[in-house]
C-alpha cells in the first residue's frame, strides 16, 4: 500500500471519512474541495478546486498532480443543481481527469443507489458512471445509500432533527420505506480495500441491517436519550411541498429531491457478511452526547434563523422607503436638515432591502452576516449619536438591536457545517 491518491470531495461528510482512511492505510491523499481551510488545518495536503470552474475541465490543470498518483476516488456530487454545474461535476471535470491517470492507476467512483430514475441527480450520476468505459485504467464503483457516522451532515442531519423534536417524530409517508444505513468509516474502509485489490466493477454497498425509515428515527431519538413520542405521518403531498420551498429558499437538505429519496426508501444490497455493520450495531458503540442533541435541536432552527431575519429587513426596508415623510422626520429627533433625515431614512431602506434579497437567495452567507453586524451596529452608533433618547423608550427602539446582533452571530455560527 502507499503512494498518492487524488481525492475529489473531500470536504464533504464522506470524503473526510475517506481520507481518514487512506491516511490511516499509509496513502498520501491530496485532497481536491472548493475550501481547503479546515482539511489543511487538520494536516491534509491540500488543493483548492472548484469542479465547475472551467479551469478544472481541462487535463493540464491535473497533470502535475497525477505523475506519480496511484489512484483517484471521486467522492465529489450533486444533490440539486443546475444542468451546467452537474455535467461539470459529473463529466467534465472528472473526464479531464481520467485523461491524465496512467494505465496502473485506479479509480474508485462514489456513486449512489436509485439513480434509475429521470431525473438530474440520476441522469448525471449515470452519465459520471459511463464515463469510467473510456478510462485509461480499472475502475470500481460503489453504489452506496443512506451512509451515517458519529457526525452527520445533510440529509443524515435532517434525520437527526426530525428524531429529536419535542412532541412527535416526523417522517415522510407512511414511514415504512427500506433503509439499510452504513457507516461512513466502514464506506471508507471499502474504498481503501478497493484501492489496494482488483477492480470490482459496479457494487451496491450497504449496512448489515435493514428497518423502515419511521423505526430508524425513532432509534436515533432513542439513541439521543429522549422518550418516545408519536410517529407523525407526513402525506407525501404535502411533504413535497415542504421540499420544493426548500428547493426555492436553498435551506440545505429540504429539497425536492431529498423528499423524493425519502419517499421511495434507501436500501442498498449489504456486501458479505463482515465488511460493513448495521445501525444498531454502530450506534451502540458510541453514546450520544450533548453536542449531538444541541446539534439536532439546532438544525431546523437555522434555516428559521435565516428567514426571520430576512422578514426583519423586508420590513423594516419597506418601511424606510414607503412611510409618510412625516413619519419618518417624527420617529427621530435630531438637528440634521429635514432633506437630509428623510434622505438617510430612505437609502437605509434600499439597503435593507438588499440585504433581505441576500439573505432569501442564501448569497455568501457568511459574509453576510459580518454585512448584517455592520448595519445594525452602524444604525445603533448613528441613532444614538443622532437621537440618544431612543435608549429609554419603552418600546426598547435601540435596546431590541442588542439581541438582534446575538441572532446574527448565532446564525453565522450555524452556517459553519463543516
Amino acid at each position: 500500500m502507499g503512494g498518492r491518491v487524488l481525492l475529489l470531495g473531500a470536504d464533504g461528510f464522506i470524503g473526510r471519512h475517506i481520507a481518514a482512511a487512506l491516511r490511516d492505510a499509509g496513502y498520501a491523499p491530496l485532497c481536491v474541495a472548493r475550501r481547503t481551510s479546515a482539511l489543511a488545518a487538520q494536516g491534509y495536503e491540500v488543493l483548492r478546486a472548484d469542479l465547475t470552474d472551467t479551469a478544472t475541465h481541462d487535463t493540464a490543470f491535473w497533470q502535475p498532480h497525477l505523475a506519480e498518483a496511484v489512484g483517484v476516488v471521486n467522492a465529489a456530487g450533486l444533490l440539486d443543481a443546475s444542468e451546467a454545474a452537474f455535467e461539470a461535476v459529473h463529466v467534465l471535470a472528472p473526464r479531464a481527469i481520467h485523461t491524465a491517470l496512467h494505465k496502473d492507476a485506479q479509480i474508485v467512483l462514489i456513486s449512489a443507489i436509485g439513480i434509475e430514475a429521470d431525473t438530474p441527480f440520476g441522469r448525471w450520476r449515470r452519465a459520471g458512471e459511463a464515463l469510467l468505459d473510456q478510462a485509461p485504467c480499472p475502475s470500481t464503483i460503489l453504489r452506496p445509500g443512506l451512509v451515517m457516522g458519529e457526525t452527520s451532515y445533510g440529509g443524515t442531519s435532517l434525520l437527526r432533527a426530525m428524531a429529536a423534536m419535542p412532541f412527535v417524530t416526523p417522517v415522510v409517508g407512511d414511514g415504512t420505506q427500506r433503509v439499510n444505513p452504513m457507516h461512513a468509516a466502514d464506506l471508507a474502509g471499502l474504498v481503501v480495500q478497493t484501492l489496494s485489490g482488483p477492480p470490482d466493477g459496479t457494487v451496491e454497498v450497504g449496512g448489515a441491517e435493514s428497518l423502515s425509515l419511521a423505526e430508524l428515527t425513532t432509534r436515533l431519538r432513542g439513541w439521543m436519550g429522549q422518550p418516545p413520542v408519536p410517529v407523525l405521518r407526513m402525506p407525501l403531498p404535502l411533504a413535497r411541498g415542504f421540499g420544493r420551498i426548500g428547493s426555492l429558499l436553498k435551506l440545505g437538505p429540504i429539497s425536492a429531491v431529498a423528499v423524493d429519496q425519502l419517499a421511495h426508501g434507501i436500501e442498498s444490497t449489504p456486501p458479505p457478511e463482515g465488511r460493513t455493520r448495521g445501525v444498531s450495531e454502530f450506534l451502540a458503540a458510541r453514546p450520544a452526547g450533548t453536542q449531538d442533541l444541541w446539534h439536532a435541536r439546532l438544525f431546523l432552527l437555522k434555516p428559521t434563523v435565516r428567514l426571520v431575519l430576512a422578514l426583519m429587513w423586508l420590513v423594516s426596508g419597506l418601511l424606510g422607503l414607503f412611510l409618510p415623510s412625516a413619519t419618518v422626520l417624527g420617529s427621530v429627533d435630531t438637528d440634521l436638515p429635514d432633506m437630509a433625515a428623510l434622505a438617510l431614512g430612505r437609502l437605509g431602506g434600499l439597503v435593507d432591502l438588499g440585504i433581505a434579497a441576500a439573505l432569501l437567495a442564501a448569497w455568501r452567507l457568511r459574509l453576510l452576516a459580518w454585512v448584517q453586524v455592520a448595519m445594525v451596529a452602524g444604525y445603533t452608533v448613528a441613532l444614538s449619536v443622532l437621537d440618544p433618547s431612543l435608549w429609554l423608550d419603552p418600546f426598547g427602539a435601540l435596546l431590541k438591536n442588542l439581541p438582534i446582533l446575538l441572532l446574527i452571530l448565532i446564525h453565522r455560527v450555524l452556517e459553519e457545517e463543516r
